[in-house]
């Protein structure tokens, strides 16, 4: 150990540090939001769907401000939320270490704080980029520190509106079904979160047994020894085809539409606050135009996970070769493209996610009146892009607007938190390095719909309050006085 810098404080200590800057600052704000109830219930303030690094990042801000009648729920168990301990299969994240990430300018609640607790100063030097493991770790340490109101193992089943803007909200749990109530809807639902995998309709009639997304949950075990191919050259790309190597295929194709990997994160270029605060106030031309270009440059997979494909002498990058056909024959799988047929034993898509919320039945009966940016925008001639027509047009705090106005007046009470908002927000809700600044957009905005819709009742309260300050014999009025004295003369 570096005899200059201190020994590590240990995380108790850490946490006491930051109970001290929560109470400094009054962290959490007092509860402020009228008691409702509905049905014979108590009407949740609101309940956030998922509690992966956005659903964290969105409940602490809203507890914050006094939100304190919120529930987020999460189908999976503690522990497992969020794809870090899922399907996210890269050994680091891609992010750089320094980023402060969810922590909402809170210093002792940064992952570099988290980390210099228990291994010290000199080891955050030496570290290259976070364990994607170590990450998770951190996110589960957060919640715990900020007491966040996370219920695990329950599935959100269908969202219904109800009179008096509140939304009906069906979940399940292992103790069954049933009904609560809430007034907003926060769905930090991540990269599949208004939609679901995407696969070429090529695939669709292919036996299942034979190909998965790299969203699913795959047996890499299973493939050892098999002839395995991946289409797709992101990110997700790379680290599902390490990780089918490790696990000892026979070979692994990796199958790239592209002529040339791409070698430039463009939004990397341009990081500042301007975009984080300013993207959101471009006109539609202007955010069109950058998250066009953005996208159309695509993102390059990291220099480390592309490494850690091509170190094995059994993969094999085939660059322009768009997928033609896909077919079975005698219990393997053939790939055909411009340059040749691979026979396959599996084949892993690497495509993305969709947005379509029809696909999702839990948001049935609002999907059909969401307002998605082709249903009042027209891009430019040549600047056309299927992603981003298809994502929902947002208002201020990230809330779904209406398609045709007065046809579902609660939509502006379910809040899109997730991947989906960046052409309306910029890219505040899905990535780590301005989830916070995301978040309090979020919480604020909540919170004046809130203060906004009970002016009455906070008006009321104006009126009523009689605690005085003064009880009237902290001073003597000196006319008075003189006036008495007149008097007795």
């Amino acid at each position: 150990m570096n005899a200059g810098l201190p020994a590590p404080m240990g995380l108790p200590a850490l946490e006491r540090r930051l109970r001290q800057d929560l109470d400094w600052l009054e962290w959490p704000a007092k509860d402020w939001v009228p008691r409702r109830e509905f049905n014979g219930q108590r009407v949740r303030d609101v309940v956030v769907i998922r509690a992966g690094m956005c659903g964290l990042a969105a409940s602490a801000a809203l507890k914050g401000l006094g939100l304190s009648n919120m529930t987020v729920l999460d189908r999976a168990p503690a522990g497992q939320e969020g794809p870090w301990a899922t399907y996210a299969r890269m050994e680091t994240l891609r992010s750089p270490k320094q980023l402060t990430g969810p922590a909402l300018g809170l210093p002792a609640l940064t992952f570099r704080a988290w980390y210099e607790a228990q291994f010290g100063r000199t080891a955050w030097d030496a570290l290259g980029k976070i364990p994607r493991g170590m990450w998770m770790d951190y996110l589960v340490w957060y919640r715990r520190v900020l007491s966040l109101p996370i219920a695990n193992g329950t599935s959100l089943d269908a969202v219904t509106p109800q009179a008096d803007d509140i939304l009906a909200l069906d979940i399940s749990d292992a103790e069954g079904s049933r009904t609560i109530f809430t007034r907003h809807l926060v769905l930090a639902t991540g990269r599949d979160g208004l939609g679901g995998p995407w696969v070429p309709p090529i695939a669709h009639g292919i036996d299942r047994k034979f190909w998965a997304h790299s969203a699913d949950d795959i047996d890499f075990a299973a493939l050892k020894g098999l002839r395995v191919g991946v289409i797709g050259a992101g990110a997700s790309a790379m680290d599902n085809a390490a990780t089918a190597l490790e696990h000892g295929v026979a070979s692994l194709d990796l199958i790239v539409r592209r002529k040339d990997l791409p070698r430039i994160n463009k939004f990397t270029g341009i990081g500042s606050q301007g975009v984080v605060h300013g993207f959101a106030g471009l006109p539609d031309d202007w955010k069109w135009r950058f998250l066009d270009y953005a996208l159309k440059a695509q993102t390059p997979p990291p220099r480390d996970s592309t490494l850690r494909v091509s170190r094995h002498a059994n993969s094999r990058f085939h660059l322009g070769s768009p997928l033609l056909d896909l077919a079975e024959r005698d219990g393997h799988l053939v790939l055909t493209t411009p340059k040749g047929v691979h026979h396959l034993d599996f084949l892993i898509f690497a495509t993305g996610f969709s947005v379509d919320p029809g696909q999702r039945p839990e948001l049935a009966a609002i999907a059909p009146f969401i307002r998605f940016w082709n249903d009042r925008y027209t891009p430019p001639p040549g600047n056309d892009s299927a992603e981003l027509l298809h994502v929902p047009d947002l208002g201020p705090a990230f809330e779904f607007q209406e398609k045709a106005p007065g046809t579902c007046l609660a939509l502006s009470h379910i809040h899109c938190f997730n991947y989906p908002a960046m052409l309306s927000h910029g890219k505040l809700s899905g990535d780590i390095p301005a989830v916070s600044d995301g978040a309090e957009r979020l919480a604020r905005g909540i919170a004046r719909a809130l203060f906004v819709a009970d002016r009455e009742t906070h008006y009321r309260a104006l009126m009523a309050y009689d605690t005085p300050e003064l009880l009237g014999d902290e001073w003597q009025d000196a006319d008075a006085e003189l006036e008495a004295s007149h008097a007795g003369t």
